[in-house]
């Protein structure tokens, strides 16, 4: 599975998302509750973008008249015509076994702990010295 760093974890506030091309796919991360989630940006109903989608709570009622919210923010409601899916796997709440929205796995790392890359442009030290900027080579 290749990687590839698409953001620094500012770029996306919180409650936002943001879409990113990656191998020619549209994938968009949600940045929800501190942790980050990425979907293939793409509703398999008819094909709505999932960056419009609304970020739901998950309701639930042990017995009539009671209601309970949890999961904040994490369920996502198509904006085209309201299919329901999990931010955490893509699957949907109406057909579990058949519809679902592709994930991938999201890793936040320390930039300084990521590789370099094979590809380096060469650097020169530069010195400010008296209003004179000066470039050794």
């Amino acid at each position: 599975m290749a990687r590839h760093i698409v953001a620094r974890t500012s770029d996306i506030p919180p409650g936002g998302n943001k879409v990113f091309g990656v191998e020619g796919r549209d994938i968009v991360v949600f940045h929800v509750n501190g942790e980050f989630f990425a979907l293939l940006n793409r509703c398999p109903h008819e094909g709505a973008p999932l960056e419009k989608a609304a970020c739901v709570a998950r309701l639930t009622s042990p017995e009539p008249g009671v209601y309970q919210r949890s999961r904040v923010g994490e369920l996502l409601r198509c904006p085209w015509h309201g299919w329901e899916f999990d931010m955490r796997n893509g699957q949907s709440y109406f057909d579990p076994k058949r519809v679902k929205v592709r994930s991938y796995p999201v890793a936040i790392e320390n930039g300084e702990a990521l590789q370099k890359g094979p590809y380096v442009a060469e650097t020169f030290p530069v010195l400010v010295e008296d209003s004179y900027v000066i470039i050794e080579t």
